[in-house]
């Protein structure tokens, strides 16, 4: 495996990642709410995605958009119902809730789905490789990377750019000063948490090929969300994504150049950047 594509390799990855924690991210940074939980949704959206392949037989691309809705809709659900009623609770409060959904949706789905592991049938023209510029690499590992940079920079450009981030930065700075500029701040929150769900359940549904699908995968997957978020600090989205490409790549060559170490290079990696950067690459200087 040459330099060059274990860096390929290393950014769809970090890519990945970032899809699967950017909503963490914006609840956790931009709602100021811990979901740990958030590995649930990832988890559902990749057993909708692999239910409507493997079972029912539709596209891989016409089963990506469900995954989203599925998880949008679950999270949205659950926010009208649960969540809300935590948002002004402590953080110690808002762990243990959320904890206790991790529980509950791992013994549900190993109950209904079992406990092996499932992957996605992909189509043929995904499987493979191709010669890129003289690079070979995977067919997969590339839609992943254009996948997941088209939504990046779409939300990127929502939260930056658009009505709704402005009023979701108001709604969550100041939410009695936005109500009374006629903001329906929990609508915001709720289509905002809702959001954040959807895309960490297309991430499940993309990462299914790559990191395997199994009852445990909100657990297995939740140190390396909070990793993102934490290095990349939660005050904005660009830090999370430098920090999953950063962890990507770090965790792609440690486990190729170094692999009786398994994850230790990201864990170093963190602890390295937070010594550096106490509140991440990007995070305010003092907490808010």
């Amino acid at each position: 495996m040459t330099l060059l594509t274990i860096l390929f390799d290393g950014v769809a990855y970090g890519m990945l990642l970032f899809v699967l924690a950017c909503g963490l991210a914006v609840t956790l940074g931009l709602m100021n709410f811990v979901n740990l939980a958030h590995g649930a949704f990832a988890m559902a959206g990749g057993y909708v995605c692999a239910i409507l392949v493997n079972r029912i037989g539709w596209p891989f691309f016409a089963a990506l958009p469900m995954a989203f809705i599925a998880s949008a809709l679950i999270g949205a659900v659950l926010e009208r119902t649960l969540y809300r009623h935590l948002y002004h609770r402590s953080h110690l409060d808002q762990v243990l809730f959320s904890i206790g959904l991790v529980f509950m949706a791992v013994t549900g789905v190993d109950y209904v789905m079992g406990s092996s592991q499932m992957f996605i049938n992909l189509p043929s023209y995904l499987q493979g490789q191709i010669d890129l510029f003289g690079l070979h690499v995977g067919r997969y590992r590339l839609m992943i990377v254009v996948i997941c940079g088209l939504l990046t920079i779409a939300l990127q450009l929502i939260l930056s750019k658009t009505r709704f981030g402005s009023r979701l930065r108001a709604a969550v700075d100041d939410p009695r000063a936005a109500s009374g500029l006629g903001i329906n701040v929990p609508q915001v929150f709720a289509f905002t948490f809702a959001f954040g769900c959807g895309l960490a359940g297309m991430g499940g549904a993309l990462g299914a090929e790559i990191l395997g699908l199994d009852p445990h995968f909100p657990l297995k997957f939740m140190i390396y969300f909070l990793i993102v978020v934490t290095v990349g600090g939660s005050s904005s989205i660009t830090g999370p994504f430098f920090a999953s490409l950063l962890l990507g790549i770090g965790d792609v060559a440690g486990k190729y150049y170094v692999p009786t170490l398994g994850a230790f290079v990201i864990y170093t990696l963190m602890i390295v950047i937070l010594l550096w950067r106490p509140n991440g690459l990007f995070g305010r200087s003092a907490a808010r």
